[in-house]
């Protein structure tokens, strides 16, 4: 008597995910079975065969995957699109992609249940899509502050949560009601207002924070510190890291030099207040829309080291481009005042002007990064699902006055691990967007890379 298997059987032999398998069908890439009297598939020998065949590239290599197609047929300038909804606003993070990139990805590249990975997480964009799109995610990222922007992006407050943030607010606003703002210091009671709150080293206040800011930072950092649960005193932290830059002396998110600002006694408290209070309502509105059968794990590491992960069914990422960008020192006085080593971070960082703008033998190459992505894909091939994808958002660099095809070395790189190309689809950077580097110039366009493991 032949034997006949089920849709989710099948699946397993072709080692595809079940709902794969039903596009498949839909799509007419593989023949239908013939179905049951309750009008379940019975897929035969021959099926199974034919399925088994078309999913190890016997077709494939032949005709374009249809996912594939209907990605090449997106609108992926989302010129007009709004971008900072839900927490996608939380803090600042320069270079970061619009969430509608990842969130098109995850839904044509995967399905409900999966498993997506951003091993650049950053801000969390792609992980908080994942969850809205009922996906567990993975985030991982070297610098530690990335990875506190990211829980914090995707943790919901329950109400006693938001009960113990009011309080808090109520107690910082009281605090910027005493300081008196016509006069030249900070005052309490009549005495200047000096705060018991930790605060960095003497070097990194005195160059880069008026006096009265410090003494604001700190007072903020120690009502944070008595904030009772964890993911409160997250959002309380973030908030703080948020306004640093902007009531330092430093330029701006990506020009670290000084300049003077008008930072008025009191100033401080008010924005981190006006700055927590949107944050509040922005997580409140994720509370209704992430089901808490998804989760989310975040790895504060070097993906380089590759780090036990478990299984992924996809990945998702925007990588940092060589000479472009160095997190590690536009991001310093925010570590500072969290309390955040920066010199991990800084050693271990891939892709930063300070690597490849360094002198003598041991400056990085377009090889370096090469050879780093190369070491990445031999780690996403134990840990990525068979014919699983890897999508890259990506553009290009400039480095000794030559443009670097970044897309075609990590497509390179890829092919050595056994990651096929796919697809390289273009795209129109908004020009509102400021440069990595100026000195580099402005980057104007990027590619949507696809790999898929072999």
């Amino acid at each position: 008597m032949a034997q006949f298997r089920s849709t989710a059987e099948v699946a397993g032999l072709a080692g595809v995910h079940r709902d794969t398998l039903l596009r498949w069908l839909r799509n007419g890439n593989v023949p239908e079975p013939r179905r049951d009297g309750r009008g379940w598939r019975m897929f035969s020998a021959r099926d199974i065969a034919a399925i088994v065949s078309y999913a190890s590239g016997g077709e494939n290599e032949r005709e374009e995957d249809p996912t594939i197609a209907r990605l090449k047929t997106l609108e992926w300038d989302f010129a007009t699109a709004k971008t900072g909804y839900l927490t996608h606003s939380l803090h600042p993070y320069p270079a970061k992609f619009i969430p509608q990139i990842p969130n098109a990805l995850i839904q044509e590249l995967s399905a409900v249940g999966d498993t997506v990975a951003d091993i650049f997480c950053g801000s969390g964009t792609t992980l908080l899509e994942s969850v809205l799109l009922k996906r567990h995610a993975v985030g991982i990222d070297a610098n530690p502050l990335a990875a506190l922007i990211s829980k914090a992006k995707i943790t919901p407050l329950d109400a006693a949560g938001v009960e113990a943030l009011e309080r808090h607010c109520h107690a910082c606003r009281q605090v910027a009601e005493s300081i008196e703002p016509n006069v030249g210091d900070l005052f309490h009671d009549g005495r200047p207002f000096g705060s018991s709150g930790w605060r960095p080293a003497a070097e990194i206040c005195s160059f880069w924070f008026e006096p009265h800011v410090v003494e604001e930072l700190a007072e903020l950092r120690r009502l944070i510190n008595e904030v009772p649960g964890e993911a409160e005193r997250h959002l309380g932290m973030v908030t703080l890291a948020a306004i640093v830059v902007a009531v330092s002396k430093q330029d701006s998110d990506t020009r670290y030099v000084r300049r003077d600002k008008t930072i008025a006694p009191g100033d401080t408290i008010r924005r981190y207040l006006s700055q927590l209070q949107s944050a509040m309502v922005a997580v409140h509105d994720i509370n209704a829309l992430i089901d808490d059968r998804f989760r989310c794990r975040i790895f504060n590491t070097n993906v380089l080291d590759g780090p036990d992960v478990g299984a992924l069914d996809l990945v998702v990422t925007s990588p940092p481009y060589p000479n472009a960008y160095s997190y590690h020192l536009y991001h310093r006085s925010r570590l500072a005042w969290l309390d955040f080593d920066p010199e991990p971070f800084k050693r271990v960082e891939m892709g930063s002007h300070r690597k490849y703008s360094a002198k003598g033998r041991n400056r990085a190459t377009p090889d370096t990064f090469a050879q780093e992505f190369a070491t990445i894909f031999q780690w996403l091939r134990g840990c990525l699902r068979e014919r699983g994808y890897v999508s890259l958002v990506v553009g290009d660099s400039t480095l000794n006055g030559k443009r670097i095809d970044n897309a075609s070395l990590i497509a390179d790189a890829g092919a050595t691990a056994g990651f096929r190309e796919v697809a390289r689809i273009g795209r129109n950077i908004a020009p509102t967007r400021k440069a990595f580097n100026p000195r580099i110039g402005k980057i104007k366009s990027e590619n949507i890379l696809v790999l898929r493991k072999r």
